[in-house]
Protein backbone atom coordinates (compact mmCIF):
# COMPACT_ATOMS: atom_id res chain seq x y z
CA UNK A 1 0.00 0.00 0.00
CA UNK A 2 2.64 2.44 1.15
CA UNK A 3 4.59 1.56 -2.21
CA UNK A 4 1.79 2.85 -4.12
CA UNK A 5 0.62 5.55 -2.62
CA UNK A 6 4.77 6.86 -3.31
CA UNK A 7 4.31 5.77 -6.90
CA UNK A 8 1.25 7.86 -7.59
CA UNK A 9 3.19 10.55 -5.71
CA UNK A 10 5.88 10.39 -8.18
CA UNK A 11 3.93 10.18 -10.90
CA UNK A 12 2.00 13.34 -9.75
CA UNK A 13 5.09 15.02 -9.16
CA UNK A 14 6.36 14.33 -12.48
CA UNK A 15 3.13 15.28 -14.21
CA UNK A 16 2.96 18.71 -12.03
CA UNK A 17 6.69 19.55 -12.47
CA UNK A 18 6.60 18.86 -15.66
CA UNK A 19 4.22 21.37 -16.76
CA UNK A 20 6.89 24.33 -15.69
CA UNK A 21 8.70 25.86 -18.55
CA UNK A 22 12.03 27.11 -18.87
CA UNK A 23 10.83 31.20 -19.39
CA UNK A 24 8.58 30.92 -15.97
CA UNK A 25 12.27 29.31 -14.22
CA UNK A 26 13.36 32.40 -12.61
CA UNK A 27 10.08 33.50 -11.64
CA UNK A 28 9.14 30.91 -9.15
CA UNK A 29 12.74 30.83 -8.15
CA UNK A 30 11.93 34.33 -7.24
CA UNK A 31 8.79 32.57 -5.68
CA UNK A 32 10.35 30.60 -3.76
CA UNK A 33 12.24 32.86 -1.39
CA UNK A 34 10.75 33.53 1.93
CA UNK A 35 12.54 37.24 1.60
CA UNK A 36 11.04 38.33 -1.57
CA UNK A 37 7.53 37.91 0.30
CA UNK A 38 8.30 40.80 2.63
CA UNK A 39 5.81 43.27 1.67
CA UNK A 40 3.53 40.98 1.63
CA UNK A 41 3.81 39.84 5.52
CA UNK A 42 4.01 43.47 5.50
CA UNK A 43 0.92 44.33 4.33
CA UNK A 44 -0.28 41.37 6.85
CA UNK A 45 1.52 43.08 9.59
CA UNK A 46 0.12 46.12 8.81
CA UNK A 47 -3.35 44.88 8.50
CA UNK A 48 -2.94 42.62 11.43
CA UNK A 49 -2.38 45.67 14.08
CA UNK A 50 -4.27 47.92 12.48
CA UNK A 51 -8.18 45.44 13.74
CA UNK A 52 -5.80 44.29 16.60
CA UNK A 53 -3.72 47.12 18.13
CA UNK A 54 -0.29 46.86 19.51
CA UNK A 55 -0.39 44.88 22.47
CA UNK A 56 -2.38 42.23 20.67
CA UNK A 57 -0.04 42.76 17.91
CA UNK A 58 3.04 42.12 20.12
CA UNK A 59 1.21 38.78 21.40
CA UNK A 60 1.04 37.61 17.89
CA UNK A 61 4.28 38.55 16.74
CA UNK A 62 6.02 36.48 19.49
CA UNK A 63 3.90 33.52 19.03
CA UNK A 64 4.61 33.73 15.28
CA UNK A 65 8.54 33.50 16.14
CA UNK A 66 7.84 30.40 18.74
CA UNK A 67 4.99 28.97 16.17
CA UNK A 68 7.89 29.01 13.36
CA UNK A 69 10.60 28.00 15.68
CA UNK A 70 8.53 24.79 16.23
CA UNK A 71 7.31 24.38 13.09
CA UNK A 72 10.82 24.70 11.64
CA UNK A 73 12.56 21.97 14.37
CA UNK A 74 9.79 19.90 14.07
CA UNK A 75 10.54 19.53 9.84
CA UNK A 76 13.75 19.35 9.92
CA UNK A 77 13.43 16.27 12.93
CA UNK A 78 10.98 14.83 10.83
CA UNK A 79 13.57 15.23 7.55
CA UNK A 80 16.41 13.39 9.11
CA UNK A 81 13.94 10.78 10.62
CA UNK A 82 12.05 9.95 7.17
CA UNK A 83 15.32 10.53 5.49
CA UNK A 84 12.99 11.07 2.25
CA UNK A 85 15.12 11.86 -1.06
CA UNK A 86 14.34 14.73 -2.71
CA UNK A 87 12.88 14.43 -6.21
CA UNK A 88 15.86 16.31 -7.74
CA UNK A 89 18.37 13.68 -6.07
CA UNK A 90 16.19 10.91 -7.39
CA UNK A 91 18.04 8.56 -9.61
CA UNK A 92 14.63 7.15 -10.89
CA UNK A 93 13.67 10.65 -11.76
CA UNK A 94 16.45 11.44 -13.54
CA UNK A 95 15.16 12.39 -17.08
CA UNK A 96 11.94 12.52 -16.07
CA UNK A 97 11.56 15.82 -14.59
CA UNK A 98 12.93 19.25 -14.81
CA UNK A 99 15.77 19.92 -12.01
CA UNK A 100 15.95 24.35 -11.81
CA UNK A 101 16.99 23.97 -8.08
CA UNK A 102 18.95 21.42 -6.23
CA UNK A 103 19.56 20.46 -2.40
CA UNK A 104 21.53 18.00 -0.87
CA UNK A 105 18.46 18.01 2.63
CA UNK A 106 16.04 15.58 2.77
CA UNK A 107 12.48 16.06 1.39
CA UNK A 108 9.70 15.17 3.60
CA UNK A 109 8.01 17.16 4.96
CA UNK A 110 8.51 20.40 3.38
CA UNK A 111 9.56 23.31 5.59
CA UNK A 112 8.29 25.80 3.19
CA UNK A 113 5.17 24.47 3.23
CA UNK A 114 5.07 23.35 6.93
CA UNK A 115 6.18 26.89 8.21
CA UNK A 116 4.07 29.18 5.20
CA UNK A 117 0.92 27.23 6.30
CA UNK A 118 1.37 27.26 10.30
CA UNK A 119 1.55 31.11 9.90
CA UNK A 120 -1.09 31.47 7.63
CA UNK A 121 -4.00 29.81 9.79
CA UNK A 122 -2.44 31.45 12.77
CA UNK A 123 -3.39 35.14 10.83
CA UNK A 124 -6.39 33.72 9.25
CA UNK A 125 -8.28 32.89 12.47
CA UNK A 126 -7.12 36.15 14.10
CA UNK A 127 -8.11 38.12 10.88
CA UNK A 128 -11.36 36.44 9.93
CA UNK A 129 -14.05 38.74 11.93
CA UNK A 130 -12.39 41.31 10.42
CA UNK A 131 -11.96 41.01 6.88
CA UNK A 132 -14.73 39.23 4.61
CA UNK A 133 -12.33 38.30 1.93
CA UNK A 134 -9.30 36.64 4.49
CA UNK A 135 -9.45 33.75 3.13
CA UNK A 136 -7.49 35.27 0.23
CA UNK A 137 -4.63 34.62 2.78
CA UNK A 138 -4.40 30.95 1.43
CA UNK A 139 -2.86 32.14 -1.66
CA UNK A 140 0.48 32.27 -0.23
CA UNK A 141 0.97 29.04 1.08
CA UNK A 142 -0.44 27.53 -2.31
CA UNK A 143 2.06 29.79 -4.54
CA UNK A 144 4.96 29.29 -2.38
CA UNK A 145 4.37 26.08 -1.60
CA UNK A 146 4.34 24.92 -5.36
CA UNK A 147 7.39 26.28 -6.37
CA UNK A 148 9.20 23.50 -4.87
CA UNK A 149 7.55 20.82 -6.96
CA UNK A 150 7.32 23.01 -9.80
CA UNK A 151 11.90 23.44 -9.21
CA UNK A 152 12.22 19.92 -8.46
CA UNK A 153 12.69 19.93 -4.72
CA UNK A 154 9.85 18.13 -3.24
CA UNK A 155 7.52 15.85 -4.21
CA UNK A 156 3.45 16.67 -3.74
CA UNK A 157 2.93 14.27 -0.56
CA UNK A 158 5.90 16.46 1.42
CA UNK A 159 3.60 19.67 0.75
CA UNK A 160 0.30 18.18 1.28
CA UNK A 161 2.11 16.42 5.10
CA UNK A 162 3.83 19.77 5.52
CA UNK A 163 0.18 21.38 4.78
CA UNK A 164 -1.31 19.28 7.53
CA UNK A 165 1.23 19.85 10.06
CA UNK A 166 1.62 23.67 9.58
CA UNK A 167 -2.60 23.60 9.52
CA UNK A 168 -2.50 21.93 13.14
CA UNK A 169 0.57 23.71 14.26
CA UNK A 170 -1.27 26.84 13.58
CA UNK A 171 -4.63 26.48 14.91
CA UNK A 172 -2.67 25.05 17.75
CA UNK A 173 -0.84 28.49 18.42
CA UNK A 174 -4.38 30.11 17.51
CA UNK A 175 -5.74 28.46 21.09
CA UNK A 176 -2.53 29.46 22.50
CA UNK A 177 -3.27 33.05 21.44
CA UNK A 178 -6.43 33.04 22.98
CA UNK A 179 -5.67 31.69 26.13
CA UNK A 180 -2.75 33.94 26.47
CA UNK A 181 -5.23 36.89 25.23
CA UNK A 182 -8.23 35.92 28.21
CA UNK A 183 -5.39 35.07 30.70
CA UNK A 184 -3.27 38.18 30.54
CA UNK A 185 -4.86 40.59 28.54
CA UNK A 186 -8.45 40.39 29.40
CA UNK A 187 -9.43 44.23 28.92
CA UNK A 188 -7.88 43.69 25.44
Amino acid sequence: MLEQIIQLDKELFIFLNNLGSEPFDSLWLFITKQLHWTPFFLFVFYLLQKKIGWKNFGIVVVLLALMITFTDQMTNLMKNSVQRLRPCNDEELKGLIRVVKSSKSFSYFSGHASNSMASTVLIFAILRQYYRHAYLLFLFPLIFAYSRIYLGLHFPADILSGYVFGALTGFAFYKIYILVKRKYFPQL
